[in-house]
């Protein structure tokens, strides 16, 4: 490498945390706040759905499930897509869509309607986010980025609890439609998406506009110097074949698998506890309002755990921290059922959201940071695509469970297998073909040769 030339990676690895990353990290948390608005208002406004048109649980679930296949297709279709339009032309794209159509949702006459633009609303959802984490993750100093990813996705959670508080103050009064109407708000900051998040380095890189590459480094590091002939080395070129099947290579494809089965995991847990839990605790004996009061405690219990755990895997590494709270979370759901004291359902619901959401959160932190630059979209996009499978299959089969009458108990402890087939999954990734861990094991080496 030449004395004058710069590796953008490095750069980016090793820069302080200043204003750059705050506007970054500002407008990414907003758009995911409103992807997590839109997922969790469906499950706010299922009681009022089934009241209005007179569908049954099982039609309710079911176009949950279909909103979800919308959100699969989006996950790998733009995921793939970002490498050739570029990241922030995908998230500036689904935003677009899930926002508009989400909006277009709030005017639906009729269930069939309803449906078709939830799932035109799901592409967009599914979309944006492995773009949101790629983006995020490129641009994060090293040292920080399990945390920042995580803190990102503190959105979605943000943006549940105001689904569920939004919902407890205009079901009553105003009906479900202007629960949909507010969730076209990201439309009016979409000029301001376009003027204020870059494009991925990488993918500048790449396609030789090294000019734009050299004024975004020099607003990371102000520090380097524009007018000296600065030589941008170009990021690692792809292979031919699959980008999909790349996943597999280089000792891959036992975590891969993890991966997929630990993200349909968590996507279980997620949709089953977005779409049902205020009906699941209207079947445990509580009202609509209070039914509410619970999924936004159960965003708390997210955000928490991912704030506090994310910290903890930047020390003691991502297994070990994800494995113990799969299974927690198993537990608390299998013990919520027997519960009648309302502060204890609030602990465990708040459990609950750390052992799926914020499990969830942090393994997408995982996903970025075990693939190359090369493939990191793809797999990313291709992980949520299989996880949202659990996503599609959660609706119906709670939406089944509840038209069985069963008791309360029996619903939670279905429900908690998913928590468990998700922490045995992650228990089997193998952190050490990673390419986060093959790079500080590469600088743990550097510093005992120096130490020397």
């Amino acid at each position: 490498m030449k004395a004058n030339s710069i590796n953008p990676n490095n750069v980016i690895d090793n820069s302080r945390f200043h204003s750059y990353h705050l506007g970054l990290i500002f407008w990414m948390f907003l758009v995911i706040m409103f992807d997590g608005y839109d997922v969790v208002i469906y499950g706010a406004a299922v009681p009022s759905l089934i009241k209005e048109w007179g569908i049954s649980d099982v039609t309710a679930g079911a176009i949950g499930s279909y909103t979800v296949i919308g959100t699969a297709i989006g996950a790998i279709m733009f995921g793939m897509a970002a490498d050739k339009l570029g990241r922030k032309n995908i998230i500036l794209l689904t935003t677009l869509l899930f926002s508009l159509f989400t909006l277009l949702s709030g005017f639906a006459s009729n269930p069939v309607t309803f449906t078709v633009f939830r799932v035109i609303a799901g592409i967009g959802l599914g979309g944006v986010m492995p773009n949101v984490i790629a983006l995020t993750t490129e641009y994060a100093p090293k040292r920080i980025r399990s945390a920042i990813v995580s803190f990102v996705f503190c959105g979605y959670s943000v943006g549940a609890i105001v689904a569920a508080l939004t919902s407890r103050s205009l079901l009553p009064t105003a009906g479900w439609e202007p629960v949909f109407w507010l969730a076209g708000v990201p439309l009016l900051f979409l000029p301001f998406l376009l003027r204020n998040i870059p494009e991925s380095i990488g993918i500048l890189v790449n396609k030789g506009k090294v000019e734009k590459v050299k004024k975004i480094l020099y607003k990371i590091d102000s520090s380097l110097d524009l007018k000296a002939a600065i030589q941008v080395e170009k990021q690692q070129a792809k292979t031919p074949g699959s980008p999909v099947i790349k996943l597999f290579e280089e000792k891959r494809a036992l975590s891969t698998l993890m991966f997929w089965i630990s993200c349909f995991s968590a996507f279980v847990l997620i949709y089953s506890m977005n779409t049902w839990l205020p009906r699941l605790m209207m079947r445990s004996g509580y009202d609509l309002s209070s039914s509410l009061t619970f999924t936004a405690v159960m965003q708390l219990g997210a955000i928490a755990g991912t704030l506090i755990f994310g910290r903890l895997v930047d020390k003691w590494g991502f297994k070990k921290v994800l494995v113990p709270l799969f299974f927690c979370g198993a537990i608390a759901l299998s013990l919520i059922g027997f519960t009648k004291s309302t502060m204890l359902a609030f602990f465990y619901i708040s459990v609950i959201g750390a052992s799926s959401v914020g499990v969830q959160n942090m393994s997408n932190a995982f996903v970025s940071q075990y693939y190359p630059f090369s493939m990191r979209s793809t797999a990313i996009g291709s992980t949520m695509a299989f996880g949202r499978m659990g996503g599609i299959v959660a609706p119906i089969f709670v939406g089944v469970l509840l038209s069985m009458n069963l008791m309360p108990q029996f619903n939670f402890a279905a429900i908690a297998s998913a928590a468990v087939l998700g922490g045995f999954a992650m228990l089997f990734v193998q952190e050490k073909h990673g390419d986060y861990h093959k790079e500080r094991k590469a600088s743990d080496d550097k510093n005992l040769k120096m130490a020397k």
